[in-house]
């Protein structure tokens, strides 16, 4: 059995309620061994990324704000997979990885302000991620509600211990992608005035921001048309690049980590972690092998998808000169 595909993709109702018993029924043997797995793997990146990054970090009842922040992430997560095993939906789930980012940004900055002022940059780059976290999750959300469910959960949500893995991965994923901003928001010592890498940060993620936005708006308009059923979207951003959407999350994250530059010493600079998983994440594990999987899957006997296929890239738009 595999969980392939458990962070990112394609993205959904409640389904009937069935009784523990069956969900205990259908886990398998190997389901324990792999969740824990999970688990374990789990608990040691976020343990190693941790104490990288905590050398500067305040310091709340003996424990670094950055490994609170990691408890919080993991305890958000694993409390909301109660009720949801229960019900076996996944109507929540996007909506309490947006809930965990907020938490994060609350809880980082009410940390640092126990030692220092809130500075302009941890303001700035806490609006960024509240007004991504917001755009994002509410959109996931309404578009699991609208579709009605969410094909990668199918065969988790029937089994309790198989749909820890989720979860729990969902809390890495925002502890490791928010890490810069953690950091910066709970260090112990004044912020470094901003400077000339801000800047070039904020650029980076209003234009990132910008790409994730407009993608999002032309495939969900693209869907929304009766001529369109069945059909690959390839116009706008989608005629430049096969997923536009993910290149503008990775150029926005990018762009957070920049602002981190200037904050950012020693050991704390592991917490560039950040755009290389979230890198990782969508075009090596989750969201573009699968997405790619499942179109060839639909369309792959097509050889006007083919030529899409070959001529569009997977992320950059290729630079066209005109002679």
């Amino acid at each position: 059995m595999s969980y392939c595909g458990l962070v990112a993709g394609e993205h959904g109702v409640m389904n009937e309620i069935i009784p523990v018993t069956i969900c205990t029924m259908a886990t398998e043997r190997s389901d324990y061994a792999l969740t824990g797995v999970v688990l374990v793997v789990v608990l040691l990146v976020t343990t190693l990324t941790t104490n990288a990054v905590e050398s500067r970090s305040v310091q709340i009842y003996g424990v670094s704000s950055v490994a609170w922040c990691a408890l919080i992430a993991l305890g958000i997560q694993w409390l909301a997979w109660i009720p949801a095993s229960l019900l076996q939906t996944e109507r929540f789930y996007d909506l309490l990885g947006g809930v965990t980012y907020l938490a994060l940004v609350v809880f980082s900055l009410w940390a640092g302000s126990q030692n220092h002022g809130v500075s302009t940059r941890e303001v700035v780059i806490s609006l960024l991620v509240v007004v991504w976290t917001i755009r994002l999750s509410g959109f996931l959300f309404l578009r699991i509600h609208n579709s009605g469910k969410d094909g990668r959960f199918d065969h988790l949500k029937t089994s309790a211990i198989r749909f820890l893995v989720p979860w729990t991965l969902q809390a890495m994923w925002v502890f490791l992608t928010m890490i810069v901003v953690i950091v910066i928001n709970s260090q112990a010592v004044d912020s470094a005035p901003m400077n000339i890498f801000d800047a070039i940060g904020v650029s980076l993620w209003v234009a990132g921001f910008a790409i994730e936005v407009i993608a999002d708006a032309q495939k969900s308009r693209f869907k929304t048309e009766p001529d369109n059923r069945g059909k690959w979207i390839d116009e706008g951003l989608w005629s430049l690049s096969r997923h536009p959407n993910y290149l503008g999350e990775i150029v926005l994250w990018t762009g957070i980590a920049v602002m981190g530059t200037g904050s950012l010493e020693g050991t704390e600079l592991a917490a560039w972690i950040s755009p290389v998983f979230v890198y990782l994440l969508l075009t090596k594990v989750s969201g573009v092998p699968i997405l790619d999987k499942r179109g060839n899957e639909k369309w792959g006997d097509d050889p006007e998808y083919q030529k899409y296929v070959d001529k569009t890239p997977m992320l950059v738009p290729r630079l066209r000169f005109n002679r």
